[in-house]
């Protein structure tokens, strides 16, 4: 591969996902580096005091502070844009970061947000509480009902945000169907894509305007470092996003771009692995369980749909295991071999219980609502053999007399 052609649209155009996650965006320096070089600078220099006027001024081509571009930073917004069939990418510290951003750099006082009930706890703590501090009504729906998207719009309705998969109920939600809704009346559509990533997921092939990642997740998926991203057209990424992520600071740090860059290199392989496992994992516990959340199965409500949006069901799903809280915990502290954490997308089976944990800040009556009981678990599966997981489940359920 020359210097530049991970960055050449004429060469990326014909490379399969696999290709791109490799070597997508990639740009290397005069010394010729096989992999993406670590630029661990917070600014940068000029042979000219005009360089520096022309390039603050948008009029030269070059980098000015890494709170707002660096060499390492923008070879992962490339690959992922690249993934996600994105025009551009902004990379951010968080996943958290990139939802925040997401929805705050295009909203205003007196704007309206319909978004899905069934969310990561900490997204909905931006749709029921951080949003209206600003004068930003929202309403929250059952994102599996399509006609109550519809139902919710109002004339000064900007945003439509959802996820799907959901976290930690696993609805799935019609994108396609949602996306039409949100074009015909002028709303934009905000997707939170991190449960699947772009791997087996991307939203923007069913009419999706911005799609943000918790790059934490399936694209480190490692366990190492924190990231977040926002893909969307080129003109929204300039004109709407970059003024808020610049005067704000949401910036991804060089080296944890590096990590993440490391990690999409396997995305496709692991994600593929995982998904395989959680399915194997799933029809065990389903035999032995009141239920299982998991899309890949026959057995899970909107399965067909979630076949047609998804390549693969992917490494997470949701399980009930009765007897509430007190059997919850039994069940965890039971494990050998399955971690408790409340991560996801790891390349290590990780469990938590998601009431007492990632969703501790609802309010008990809005987890309830969305199905978040107290014998409610969420289980990603690594890349284990799938069979070690499932004898450690088999040995921690006849602890607890399952």
């Amino acid at each position: 591969m020359k210097r530049k052609s991970g960055q050449n649209p004429e060469i990326t155009k014909n490379w399969k996902p696999a290709t791109l996650a490799v070597r997508g965006g990639t740009a290397r320096s005069e010394y010729g580096e096989t992999s993406e070089a670590l630029f661990l600078t917070s600014g940068y220099c000029y042979d000219r005091a005009e360089d520096a006027a022309a390039r603050f001024a948008g009029e030269q081509v070059g980098m000015t502070y890494s709170r707002l571009q660096n060499p390492t930073v923008e070879m992962l917004e490339q690959r992922i844009a690249l993934l996600e069939g994105a025009e551009a990418c902004r990379a951010t510290a968080t996943g958290m970061a990139a939802m925040t951003a997401a929805l705050l750099c295009q909203l205003s006082a007196g704007d309206h947000v319909v978004a899905a009930k069934a969310a990561f706890g900490s997204c909905r703590w931006l749709v029921d509480t951080l949003l209206p501090k600003f004068g930003i009504a929202t309403t929250t729906i059952d994102g599996r009902d399509t006609a109550a998207w519809e139902a919710a719009a109002k004339p000064n309705t900007k945003v439509f945000f959802f996820e799907t998969p959901a976290n930690p109920t696993m609805d799935v939600v019609d994108i396609a169907a949602v996306c039409a809704i949100a074009k015909a009346r002028g709303i934009t559509t905000v997707v939170d894509n991190a449960f699947a990533s772009p791997a087996l997921q991307r939203p923007m092939e069913f009419g999706a305007d911005v799609v943000a990642y918790s790059a934490t997740k399936m694209m480190d998926g490692q366990g190492r470092v924190l990231a977040g991203a926002i893909c969307g057209t080129r003109d929204w990424i300039d004109s709407v996003l970059l003024p808020f992520h610049r005067n704000t600071g949401p910036t991804l740090s060089a080296f944890n771009a590096w990590v993440v860059l490391k990690g999409l290199e396997t995305l496709d392989l692991r994600i593929r692995r995982q998904s395989d496992n959680a399915l194997k994992v799933a029809r065990f516990l389903e035999g032995r369980l009141p239920k299982v959340n998991y899309p890949g199965l026959e057995s899970h409500p909107q399965h067909v749909l979630a076949m047609q949006q998804m390549d693969a069901a992917g490494p997470i799903f949701s399980l009930y295991v009765g007897g509430g809280r007190a059997e919850a915990h039994g069940l965890l502290n039971a494990l050998e071999l399955v971690d408790i954490s409340n991560n996801i997308g790891d390349s290590r089976s990780l469990m938590t219980h998601p009431a007492s944990t990632t969703h501790y800040g609802m309010a008990e009556e809005a987890r309830l609502e969305v199905g978040i009981t107290e014998d409610m678990l969420r289980l990603n599966v690594g890349l284990e053999d799938a069979d070690d997981v499932i004898a450690d489940f088999d040995q921690a359920l006849r602890a607890i007399g399952r």
